[in-house]
């Protein structure tokens, strides 16, 4: 822990929170410094926002602090420097309720950081994000990398599914699999075309993979893939009310399998997870013929990013 003999040793904490998406897993992260000494902490949530990430990160640092200090808090969130320092008071004395009796977004860590805040003498510090900062620019990167292990944590009672793709730019032939995750068993699907592009491997294997599972079925679909990522969370629902056109009148590439896809969400809980940095990072590289194997990959199952890894050796 990070202390001093002194009455009130002074310390510096950077804080940040991250979600991907927002809401959705997140992870935040503090920095403390106390004379030459520096602590790093994170943790993550499933289901969460970027703002409790960034309440999180700020009181999990305070909670840190065995003894009362002097405390510098940098952030980059004005959500929270404000919310300390300027409206928290008031919510304090109109009994936790905003101006007209409104709510309170995220009241139980609000009260829990007006709390932690007591015996301290706290100065707080906005910082502009990814302005050159080193230690915002470290705690940043500390809260992003927290995420996946909000991803890996369990869901009950929900099949998992990796996907990947990979093409030979020359050739333009191509491979994708899925692992999927049921049951406590693993299976391995993989196929292949040639020409094809990366966009339509991703829409081929996903589509595969939810025609092996029973109608309704919850699934986790887990993926670096941003095209299918936007296309199923953000594009796919506007371009079937639209007709299946663009906002420039132009027909949806791959439209047929992204009606397929549709049409395979209905009626089932699907909770689409982008994976990002790391490992799983997208690399299409020369393929051959794609595998086909029963063998499932040894990887634990609360690896996403060794996971998108071993199932894209299976798709190249």
């Amino acid at each position: 822990m990070i202390m001093d003999d002194g009455d009130r040793p002074e310390v510096e904490i950077y804080t940040d929170g991250a979600c991907s998406p927002n809401p959705g897993p997140g992870g935040w992260a503090a920095i403390l410094k106390h004379r030459g000494q520096t602590r790093e902490l994170t943790g993550s949530a499933r289901e969460t926002t970027n703002n409790r990430m960034e309440l999180t990160a700020a009181l999990e640092a305070l909670r840190a602090l065995r003894r009362p200090c002097i405390v510098h808090i940098y952030t980059d969130s004005q959500y929270l420097q404000r919310g300390v320092t300027e409206w928290l008071a008031n919510w304090r004395r109109n009994g936790w309720r905003r101006h007209r009796g409104k709510p309170i977004e995220n009241l139980d860590l609000w009260r829990a950081l007006d709390e932690a805040l007591s015996g301290h003498q706290v100065h707080w510090h906005w910082v502009r994000g990814h302005s050159g900062d080193p230690l915002n620019e470290r705690v940043d990167r500390l809260a992003h990398q927290a995420i996946p292990a909000a991803v890996a944590m369990p869901d009950a009672g929900k099949t998992r599914v990796y996907i990947q793709v990979s093409r030979n730019n020359d050739t333009k032939a191509g491979g994708w699999a899925v692992a999927i995750l049921r049951d406590g068993e693993t299976e391995i699907l993989t196929g292949g075309e040639a020409p094809t592009t990366a966009n339509r491997l991703a829409l081929l294997g996903v589509l595969e993979a939810l025609k092996r599972l029973p109608p309704g079925e919850p699934v986790q679909i887990l993926t670096p893939l941003q095209y299918l990522y936007k296309g199923a969370t953000q594009w796919m629902r506007n371009w079937a009310a639209s007709g299946w056109v663009t906002r420039d009148g132009m027909a949806v590439k791959h439209r047929e399998l992204w009606r397929d896809l549709l049409e395979l969400c209905k009626g089932r809980p699907v909770e689409w997870v982008l994976i990002r940095g790391g490992p799983g990072d997208v690399r299409l590289r020369i393929v051959d013929p794609p595998k086909s194997s029963a063998e499932a990959p040894e990887v634990a199952d609360g690896d996403p990013q060794q996971w998108i890894t071993r199932v894209r050796e299976y798709a190249g």
